[in-house]
Formats: C-alpha cells, sequence, structure tokens
C-alpha cells in the first residue's frame, strides 16, 4: 500500500535516493561499528535497514519519533572517531524522549547531506501536519506491519495477524464480514481506502453516537444553538460558548456546506472531542499565560540533578547530550560537577565513581548552543566546584569566553537590589549558582574602591620585583569572613596578575606593595574571579530558619538532601513555606540513589521549595509528576507558586493543612479506550486494560483509584465507570491516568500515561491523549472521560 500521505509528500530529489537504499556504518562506540544497508521505504514515513545488500530488512526507525538530524561533529562519539573516520561523513539521528542516538557514517560526504537533508526534510513535513495526516500516517505505519509479504494488498488472513497486532480480539465471523463489507472492488484483499474503510468500521464509537444524538433533535446534525447548549451544559465554556461554537464548527466540521450553514456533523463533532481543544488539558493554559515579573523565589523552577549523567551514578556515561535532553526539555537549572583533568583542563564526571568524563569546556559550548532553544527563560548552572586554583581560573575563562554577553556577571543595573530579579528581568541570561567569598554588597563596594583606586594608582602600575615573587607564590585558603568582626575584603590595590590579585582579609587598605596573606594551608580556595562570577545565586550552608533570617541574605540559596527537606517539613512546615517566599531552596535527590532513581518532588513543592533536582535521565512515575506541573506556562521551565506559598506571613503549613480555598470535589467517569499499545513483553496476547486515576498533593489529598479491566481489548475497551475525590488544596494538586494491562500474578504492566496540574484541567467530555514511560506520544492511544468538578466537599456520588 502506498503511504495515504503521497501526493502530499515533498518530491525531492534526496527522498528518491534514499529509497533506493544506502550502505552506512552503523557506530554504537569506538569498538562497535557494522555496516548496515539503510533504506527509506516508499511509504516515505519509515527507514529500514538489513546486514547485506538485498538481505531480509526488517524496521529501523519510523519518522514521527525523531526529533532533528545533527551533523557529525557535533556527535561526541563521531568525534572521537575523527581519525577514522571524516566528521563530514558521519550524522546523528536524534530521537524524541530517552530512546538512544542512531551515530551513522556514510560512504561518503554526498550520501551523508543526501541524507540529512532528506531525514529533515521529512520531519519536518512530519511536524507540520494537521490531525487527520497524523491518522494517516498512522494507519500506514500499521499497513506496513500488516502486509508480511510487502505486495501493497492485505489478504484476510494478513487481517487476523494485524488485529492481534493492533490488540484486537474479535470473532471471526464478524471480522471476515467487515472485510468483505471494505472490499469493494471484490478482490479478496484490501488495499489503500478500503483498508482505511475497515478501519473506520472497526473503531465506530457508539458512545460518542449516543452522546451526539443527546443534543442533536434528529440525530444527524448538532445546530449552532443544540452545539451552544453542548458547550454551555457539558463542556462549561460558559459565555464564551456562543463565539466558541462559530470558531470550532469551522475548525473542524468537514463539509464545507455544513460550515456555511452552521452545523456540526458527528465526523466534525468527533473530530472536535479527539482534537486539542477537546483534550483534557486547557488550551489556555499551553502558552506563557502567568505573570513573569514577580521574584525567582516565587517559581518553581524545572531542575536537573547530576545533567551530564545519561545513566548511574557509579559506571554510567557522562555527556552532552545529558545537558542537551535536559535544556530542550524545559530545564532551566543544570549542574555541573567540576574537578581538575589532564592538560590543565577541567573536567566533568561524578566524583569518586567509574563514571566517563567529558571536557567543562564541551559542556559550556553546550549549554551555550542550547540554553534558549525551548526557553527565554534564565539558565541557573549549578557549580559543584572541585578544582584547584589554577584550574578554576580556567573555568572562568571558558565561561566569560564561550558565554559572552549571555552571562551574567554583575547586578542588571549594577546596583544593589532588594529582592531576586523577575524570569521576566533575566531573559536570556545564564546565572552561576556556586560559593562566593563575600557578600553581593561588598562586591559591589569593591567596584566603586576599585574605580577610585585605578585613578589614584594609574601611574604606579610597574610592579616591584618583591611583588613579582609574591605573585608567584602559591595562593592559601582564606578563614571564613566574620560578621561580628568588622574586617575589609579587598583586591590586591596594585591589580597584579593572578595568584596575587586574591581576595584578602585586611585592615584598611595599605599602602601599595604592603600584602597580608592569611597563614593556614589546608586546601585550594576559592579563585576571586569565579566568586564574581556567582552574584544572585550565592551557596550558604543551611543551620536553622531562624539563623538563616537573622544571617542570611535573599540572594543566598541553600542546598538540601531529599531526607533533610522532607525532615525540615514534617518538624517546620511553616517555617519553610516562610523560608521560600524570600530565599531559593534546591533539593537534590539522595546519595543512596545510585541508580539515578528519582524521590517525589511533590512533597517538596508543598513547601515552596523551587528548585526540587531530578534525575531527567530516569523515567517513572516521578518525572511523569515533574513533566505534568512544567507543562503548562509554555513549557518555560518556570511555573508561579499559589499565593499562600508566596506571602512571607503565609501561615499555610503543608503537613497541617488549613485550606485557603475552598475545597473541591471531582467525578471522574471513565467511559471508553481508544487504540492502546501491546506490552512489548506480551507479543503474543492482547492486554487487559485497566484505569487508575492518582491524585498527588498535600499528604491528604494524595490518593488513588482504579476502574475495573476489560477482558482483550486494547482497542475499542469500555468501562463506563465514575471515581470520586475529594481535595482540599486544589491548587497543589496533579493528577496521573495510568492504563495498565490488568495480571493478578504482577502489579499491572504499564501501557500509557498522561500527567497535569487540577488548574490546567478542562471539565466535560474529554480525550486524554496517552504518553509513553518516557513521556513521548502513543498517538493515536487515547482514553475518553468526563469531568466535573464541584464546590466543596461532598459525598461519594459514584
Amino acid at each position: 500500500m502506498a503511504s495515504l500521505l503521497q501526493g502530499r509528500l515533498p518530491i525531492n530529489q534526496d527522498l528518491l535516493l534514499m529509497q533506493k537504499g544506502t550502505p552506512m556504518r552503523k557506530v554504537r562506540s569506538k569498538s562497535w561499528k557494522k555496516l548496515r544497508y539503510f533504506r527509506l521505504q516508499d511509504d516515505g514515513m519509515t527507514v529500514w535497514h538489513s546486514r547485506q545488500a538485498g538481505g531480509s530488512a526488517k524496521p529501523s526507525f519510523s519518522i514521527s519519533d525523531v526529533e532533528t538530524v545533527r551533523e557529525g561533529r557535533e556527535s561526541e562519539l563521531l568525534r572521537s572517531l575523527a581519525e577514522e573516520f571524516p566528521l563530514e561523513q558521519g550524522f546523528t539521528v536524534i530521537f524524541h524522549g530517552r530512546r538512544s542516538n542512531l551515530d551513522l557514517v556514510a560512504n561518503s560526504v554526498e550520501e551523508a547531506q543526501i541524507w540529512m537533508q532528506g531525514l529533515q526534510l521529512l520531519v519536518d513535513f512530519v511536524t507540520s501536519m494537521d490531525q487527520q495526516e497524523r491518522l494517516d500516517q498512522w494507519l500506514s505505519d500499521w499497513f506496513q506491519r500488516g502486509d508480511k509479504n510487502q505486495d501493497g494488498r492485505m489478504s484476510f488472513r494478513e487481517v487476523q495477524r494485524l488485529l492481534h497486532l493492533m490488540n484486537v480480539e474479535m470473532d471471526q465471523e464478524y471480522a471476515l464480514q467487515l472485510f468483505q463489507a471494505a472490499d469493494t472492488s471484490q478482490s479478496g484483499t484490501l488495499e489503500g481506502e478500503e483498508f482505511v474503510e475497515f478501519y473506520k468500521a472497526l473503531t465506530k464509537r457508539t458512545e460518542v453516537q449516543e452522546l451526539f444524538e443527546n443534543f442533536s433533535a434528529d440525530g444527524q446534525k448538532l445546530t449552532l444553538l443544540e452545539f451552544v447548549d453542548f458547550l454551555r451544559e457539558e463542556q462549561k465554556e460558559g459565555d464564551r460558548a456562543s463565539d466558541l461554537a462559530l470558531e470550532l464548527i469551522d475548525r473542524y466540521e468537514p463539509s464545507e456546506s455544513g460550515k456555511l450553514r452552521h452545523v456540526l456533523s458527528m465526523d466534525g463533532f468527533l473530530s472536535y472531542l479527539c482534537s486539542k481543544d477537546g483534550d483534557i488539558f486547557n488550551p489556555t493554559c499551553l502558552p506563557i499565560y502567568q505573570d513573569m515579573t514577580q521574584p525567582l523565589s516565587h517559581y518553581y523552577i524545572n531542575s536537573s540533578h547530576n545533567t551530564y549523567l545519561v545513566g548511574d551514578q557509579l559506571c554510567g556515561q557522562s555527556s552532552v547530550e545529558g545537558y542537551i535532553r535536559a535544556l530542550k526539555r524545559g530545564c532551566r537549572c543544570v549542574e555541573v560537577d567540576i574537578w581538575d583533568g589532564p592538560s590543565g583542563e577541567p573536567i566533568v564526571y561524578h566524583g569518586h565513581t567509574l563514571t566517563s568524563r567529558i571536557l567543562f569546556k564541551d559542556v559550556v559550548g553546550t549549554v551555550a548552543q542550547y540554553a534558549f532553544q525551548t526557553s527565554d527563560y534564565p539558565v541557573i548552572l549549578s557549580l559543584e566546584n572541585h578544582c584547584s586554583w589554577e584550574q578554576q581560573q580556567v573555568v572562568v575563562h571558558h565561561l566569560t569566553e564561550i558565554l559572552g554577553e549571555l552571562l551574567l556577571s554583575t547586578t542588571l543595573d549594577g546596583l544593589l537590589p532588594t529582592q531576586l530579579p523577575s524570569p521576566e528581568e533575566l531573559r536570556r541570561k545564564i546565572l552561576v549558582k556556586g560559593k562566593k567569598l563575600r557578600t553581593l554588597e561588598e562586591d559591589l563596594e569593591e567596584e566603586d574602591e576599585e574605580e577610585e583606586l585605578e585613578s589614584e594608582l594609574e601611574g604606579e602600575q610597574e610592579a616591584e620585583p618583591e611583588l613579582q615573587a609574591q605573585s608567584e607564590s602559591e595562593p592559601q585558603e582564606l578563614s571564613p569572613r566574620s560578621k561580628d568582626k568588622k574586617e575589609k575584603v579587598v583586591m590586591c590595590p596594585l591589580f597584579c596578575p593572578p595568584p596575587c590579585c586574591q581576595i584578602m582579609v585586611q585592615a584598611p587598605i595599605p599602602k601599595p606593595g604592603f600584602l597580608l596573606f592569611p597563614k593556614q594551608k589546608s586546601k585550594p580556595i576559592l579563585c576571586p574571579s569565579l566568586s564574581a562570577l556567582v552574584v544572585y545565586l550565592k551557596s550558604v550552608s543551611f543551620h536553622s530558619f531562624a539563623h538563616s533570617r537573622d544571617n542570611y541574605h535573599f540572594y543566598e540559596i541553600s542546598s538540601f538532601s531529599e531526607t533533610k527537606a522532607k525532615s525540615l517539613i514534617r518538624e517546620a512546615g511553616n517555617e519553610f513555606v516562610q523560608h521560600n517566599t524570600w530565599q531559593l531552596s534546591r533539593v537534590y535527590p539522595s546519595g543512596l540513589r545510585t541508580d539515578s532513581s528519582n524521590y517525589n518532588p511533590q512533597e517538596l513543592w508543598n513547601a515552596g521549595c523551587q528548585m526540587v533536582a531530578m534525575n531527567v535521565q530516569t523515567a517513572g512515575l516521578e518525572m511523569d509528576i515533574c513533566d505534568g506541573l512544567f507543562r503548562q506556562n509554555g513549557g518555560c521551565g518556570y511555573v508561579l507558586k499559589p499565593d499562600f506559598l508566596r506571602d512571607a506571613q503565609s501561615s499555610f503549613d503543608p503537613e497541617r493543612p488549613v485550606s485557603p480555598v475552598t475545597a473541591q470535589t471531582l467525578l471522574i467517569q471513565v467511559i471508553s479506550g481508544q487504540q492502546l499499545p501491546k506490552v512489548k513483553t506480551k507479543e503474543g496476547s492482547i492486554v487487559d486494560p485497566l484505569v487508575r486515576v492518582e491524585i498527588f498533593g498535600i499528604r491528604p489529598d494524595t490518593a488513588r483509584q482504579e476502574t475495573s479491566y476489560v477482558e482483550n481489548n486494547g482497542f475499542n475497551p469500555y468501562w463506563g465507570q465514575t471515581l470520586c475525590f475529594r481535595v482540599l488544596v486544589p491548587e497543589l494538586a496533579l493528577l496521573r491516568f495510568v492504563v495498565r494491562d490488568y495480571d493478578w500474578k504482577s502489579r499491572h504492566d504499564f501501557i500509557g500515561q498522561y500527567t497535569l496540574p487540577w488548574t490546567c484541567m478542562q471539565q466535560g467530555y474529554r480525550h486524554i491523549h496517552l504518553l509513553s514511560k518516557d513521556g513521548t506520544s502513543l498517538q493515536p492511544a487515547s482514553i475518553f472521560v468526563h469531568i466535573c468538578i464541584r464546590e466543596g466537599l461532598e459525598g461519594d456520588e459514584s
């Protein structure tokens, strides 16, 4: 079967050459390089490969799985093989989600260019496809899988096999009836549009037909008034229902005459329900809709832990790919562990482990390239500095030279601020979080003094011989600054080169030539030039909330292990909430999580912690919750906290909540499912799906309920069951819908999920489009539900 998209696909010489097939080396490591024959299928949407020319081929990837294509020089792996293969002959296929990249090396630069340009052309085409085109492509993919002998036709035997692959357990006689009805050519096989008609018969939505007929006077169409009634009564669209009805008819009614008469057919009604407008996620929450002018401490910030790792924390691989993936999925705080490396170049890895090493300068270059591709709002580099004085200076060089104007190295206006700046003020700026030798006030005072000294000492820039000798000595560690002693912290007044120009604790400024060095010599000290790059995010140790109030500034930030943070929430939840209204907190996973597993971030968000760092390389429930929260507000990585977590006098305690707003009751009718995928570990069976709804919020609100399972039907299962939840603090709640394959011997196998904030949920009849464990789309898999939210706590009405 030719692709249903043929005729709409771009006609391109590169694509024609790709369809002929090309031998290329598939590269997995320095030692694993295998010759494979890659060919773009005639459908223009799938790439297959074989071990040898003309050999048995199998699917390699679908174009819809590809995010982008990169040149060989951008691949760490291909760069490591530059002596073996010219980089111009290599390229990398980048997939959505956490799927490993595919590195390929062609036999010539021309062949590499053909595949790079052709693949990118197809990726751009898929990205621009509308809903119907995506469905056509999905059908075409299935046809390719079911057409075992690849003759472009499907016999009834092949259809039976395909039904099994598609999760359909169907009576053979009924299946034959549908097959014969679709075979209008009476050839005994299905081709093109015949297969489409067969699919339509399979997917007839009786539950949607009944809903349509409930509002349609004649059962054939919805008039404008009937559709307005549906939008107002069921979809809770309120006063906007009239204007919205006209927009939706124009958008989803397939018939031009229907559009002119302002009526909606059954096909148009179904198209609306399956669209973004009929999605459970409110489309008004998709763009940036929140106030972005409040201090940083008022936002949840999408944060990554051990960003350089793409595996575990003991022997895993370190890669700049970790930074690329984190930044492209909206992370605004990435972690960089810096250690002394060979040849004077700092390296990044998980210290004292067997994880691989990458160059710090490569990390900085990657951040510069990808920092603002997804979001314009500020990126925070959380530096864990373990370097010697000399290599710290290299760190400073790379940060300033590579990042350039992107790097924030002083306050926004050069003046002393009274609160943290806002994400809006910091657009397209990269901030350094780390240790600092002194206060921001002293830094700014120092700058003023230096300007005065520069003019006074302009004629005394030639250093005396003894000063030159001192400049070559090893710098020594500074004693901590005491708040009780009025010591002056200044730079060397002669501005001589490092390491002399370190910050020194001194009495009033001495005459030029007199330097006072501390005596102790324990470990390398913090390089002043690196210290100076830390502006609004000075790392300080946490002692107690009272100590922070009395001794710390708003631009100082404390880090907490998950264990410590959870303990503080239990012991002093309200104090933690108040602390987080004026100062940033970063929470990181326990050091015992050597497998890079994650904790549930919800408990930390409940206390207003802003930077709850996650191992984004590890899929699962915890990352679903994190992705769910940051799915709103344009995916920009900043989400405004509820007002009761921004009030410095807040009385809210996440452990003992007195609801700041009216509690709510949620009724969810789980109606049906559509085209649920197979569980990969169970290829030989049909799934028995059930739906579990989970609420995450404050402790009393956290709950879960599930439907019964439907036996042997993953194609169009029907549940028709209602679940009831009572929620005290809906502003903090997230919902997770999970579809699982019932298994009495185990915890049920995962099929798909979708997670979203309570505040972004639409009421009425809604489709929930499922995502994989990896967070990628399972199009067209969905579940159909009815959502009803009522004020106050009601009894169980299920």
